[in-house]
């Protein structure tokens, strides 16, 4: 999609550096001339975000990697006393633990804007797959960064996600003493999560390269689904797009700036302010917020293998949805019942969040395992059955018509100017 590059440069030193390596002219043809459908919303955004946040963070998490001392005996205080007596390290510390928090905001949104668009569909399937291994490594990446503190929460999180391995037959246990480093949660397991933590964000790195390369390849999808057909149906990215995402980054940020300096404990968890106890377990363990609805339906159900299966299945099966979804038609602009259909799951996911953070008691269970039935359900029942059943809306004939025809009905003529008559 983004072509030849027209780009020329214009001294003697780029054009001998040009004719070398050309890294002037990718980067013009992939970020400055590439063509993006003029129809995009700001939801399209928060690819832009997740870029900048993955940046935060590594900045922030080499930064903080320098004073932090992966030992039992000395992470705890090694935290506080970034927070006390390095120099701005208590701002360094909100922004990075924050950041997690926004970063998965973004690719909840992101992941979201993909599902009601249809952006895993046809030709962009690999696009999507590789979008949720990202999902997977920052998973991953965020649970090991939330061991390092070795607060409470810190220590039994990790005794409680680490155990779950236990349940896969034959090599559980082996898999399990692999992580502890021993027979238990300790100083080899902090250092096999600090060492991961550390050398995961840049293994993202390589695959947000490759699902930017994949985008760029098979090109963007759009509000309405329909495939750019002429140069009137794109834009150039820069300015357009750009400045539209450097815009939206900015108010991103004083969200994410507004939780640093005014809020900056409200998501995490007061208990991980208490060094770790082996001795002494907590009250209620809870994972992160961005956890909470996967750790909702792992505690609905009461078989602990079944249980980890589920919790796995929740993530991977988001990898076939582009086969689970039988429609032609990628918008949900123009499938009404699909449209209610995913509004309930993304109630049914909110709803999972929040019982993931109660007590796994009476109803609270019950409930878990009836939201847990229908995520299950609308992937592979209700996506399938709606592409047979569904009768969907029809399509605009190109971008450039639905730009044009904006809030008027696809089929009617648009209306005429004021003071003329049609």
């Amino acid at each position: 999609m983004s072509g030849h590059s027209t780009y020329q440069p214009q001294s003697a030193f780029m054009r001998w550096f040009e004719r070398r390596l050309p890294i002037a002219s990718l980067v013009y043809s992939s970020f400055v001339a590439y063509p993006t459908p003029r129809n995009l919303n700001y939801w399209w955004t928060f690819g832009g975000i997740l870029a900048f946040m993955l940046a935060v963070q590594i900045v922030t998490g080499v930064v903080l990697a320098m004073h932090y001392t992966p030992q039992v005996d000395f992470a705890f205080n090694s935290v506080e006393s970034i927070m006390r007596d390095v120099n701005y390290g208590w701002l360094l510390r909100y922004i990075h633990s924050n950041g997690a928090s926004f970063f998965f905001v973004a690719v909840y949104v992101h992941i979201a804007r993909g599902m009601y668009y249809g952006s895993y569909k046809e030709p962009r399937e690999v696009l999507w797959i590789l979008g949720v291994i990202l999902f997977l490594l920052m998973v991953v990446t965020g649970f090991m960064g939330y061991v390092l503190p070795w607060g409470q929460m810190s220590f039994w999180a990790a005794t409680v996600i680490t155990n779950l391995f236990s349940a896969i037959p034959l090599f559980g246990q082996g898999i399990v003493t692999w992580l502890w480093g021993g027979f238990a949660v300790g100083n080899p397991t902090l250092n096999r999560f600090y060492s991961l933590h550390y050398l995961l964000p840049f293994i993202i790195v390589g695959v947000v390269i490759l699902h930017i390369w994949a985008l760029h390849m098979v090109g963007q999808n759009n509000p309405t689904g329909v495939e750019p057909k002429t140069e009137k149906d794109t834009v150039a990215f820069t300015p357009y797009a750009t400045v539209k995402d450097a815009f939206f980054i900015g108010i991103f940020c004083i969200f994410f700036a507004w939780f640093i300096f005014y809020i900056p404990n409200y998501l995490g968890h007061s208990d991980n302010y208490i060094p770790a106890n082996p001795g002494q377990t907590p009250t209620h363990i809870v994972p992160e917020w961005y956890y909470l609805p996967f750790y909702a339906i792992l505690r609905g159900i009461p078989n602990k293998l079944l249980g980890v299966t589920a919790l796995a299945s929740s993530i991977i099966i988001l990898a076939f949805l582009p086969w689970l979804d039988t429609s032609r038609v990628r918008s949900a602009n123009y499938r009404p019942l699909y449209r209610q259909f995913l509004f309930i799951f993304f109630a049914a996911v909110i709803g999972l969040g929040y019982l993931g953070s109660q007590e796994p008691v009476g109803g609270y269970v019950i409930a878990a395992r009836i939201l847990t039935v229908y995520y299950f359900a609308y992937f592979l029942i209700i996506l399938p059955l709606l592409g047979i059943f569904e009768k969907t809306k029809p399509l605009p004939n190109s971008i450039s018509e639905s730009v044009l025809h904006s809030g008027v009905p696809i089929g009617a003529s648009a209306p005429p100017p004021s003071g003329k008559k049609s």
